[in-house]
């Protein structure tokens, strides 16, 4: 055996530059893809943690701001409304005050006129009261020829039974709307004794003292009715029933009484019959 005979060589035979550039590259293709993935992992990861922690945060609070600024301007228009309602309130009752005040004035001035009238009235219906007595007497005094001093007895027809009827009820109860049988008040007592000769008369004394002609005084006749106050307003009633008397239903402290003219002189009277 040769001395330089071929030894066979226990290193690895090389392997080609094609077979090492297809694995340096698959190597290299394996790295760039776990880098691309690491790096689009890295930025995966980054991003969800902003979008997660910051964004819902301040999206929240904003709401929540939002909701309060809300609630505030809700409850000042709320205030500003029933602030208005109410100054509404106040101009209007002011106004009715105002409406009110002045009313009562217009009402007191009328009042006050009518008052006035009424107290004229009065006073001209004492004038006129005083100057009927003055006359009244006068004749009394001086001409006995008068009706003042016409007895009963001349009485006929109507009048005496009008008469007849007042003279029984004297010494009954004076009771105010009383008609009778048992009591009576003044203008009772004259409607109940004309409707015995079938004549009817108003209820009130007011009214009497218009149902029939006004008559003087100096000119009265038994069965006239006799009035105290104004024709209209007259207060009280009764009949003459002649010689200078009258029946009447005076007062429930005297009754139903006859009594002379000078004992309460009456203001007018009326003929019915």
């Amino acid at each position: 055996m040769s001395h330089t005979a071929h030894i066979r060589s226990h290193r690895k035979p090389r392997r080609s530059a094609s077979t090492i550039a297809m694995r340096a590259g698959v190597a290299g293709g394996v790295l760039s893809t776990l880098a691309v993935a690491g790096a689009s992992g890295s930025a995966n990861a980054a991003e969800p943690v902003t979008q997660t922690l910051e964004l819902p945060t301040l999206t929240a609070d904003l709401a929540a701001q939002v909701a309060q600024s809300a609630d505030a301007t809700q409850q000042a228009a709320a205030n500003y409304q029933l602030q208005a309602e109410r100054d509404q309130a106040a101009a209007n009752a002011a106004k009715q005050a105002k409406a009110d005040l002045a009313d009562a004035k217009q009402k007191a001035a009328e009042a006050k006129k009518k008052a006035q009238e009424a107290a004229r009235k009065a006073a001209a219906a004492r004038a006129s009261r005083n100057a009927e007595r003055t006359t009244l007497s006068t004749t009394a005094g001086t001409d006995t020829s008068t009706s003042t001093s016409t007895s009963t007895s001349t009485a006929t027809g109507s009048a005496a039974a009008v008469i007849s009827f007042v003279k029984a009820q004297i010494g009954k109860a004076y009771v105010s709307g009383a008609t009778g049988p048992s009591a009576y008040d003044c203008s009772g007592l004259v409607q109940t004794a004309f409707k015995q000769v079938g004549i009817s008369l108003p209820r009130v004394s007011q009214d009497q003292s218009t149902a029939g002609t006004q008559v003087s005084l100096s000119n009265l006749q038994p069965g006239d009715v006799l009035y105290w106050g104004s024709a209209g307003s007259a207060y009280h009633v009764a009949v003459y029933v002649g010689d200078g008397m009258f029946v009447g239903a005076q007062n429930p402290s005297s009754g139903v009484g006859e009594h002379p003219l000078s004992y309460d002189p009456p203001t007018g009277a009326v003929r019915v019959l």
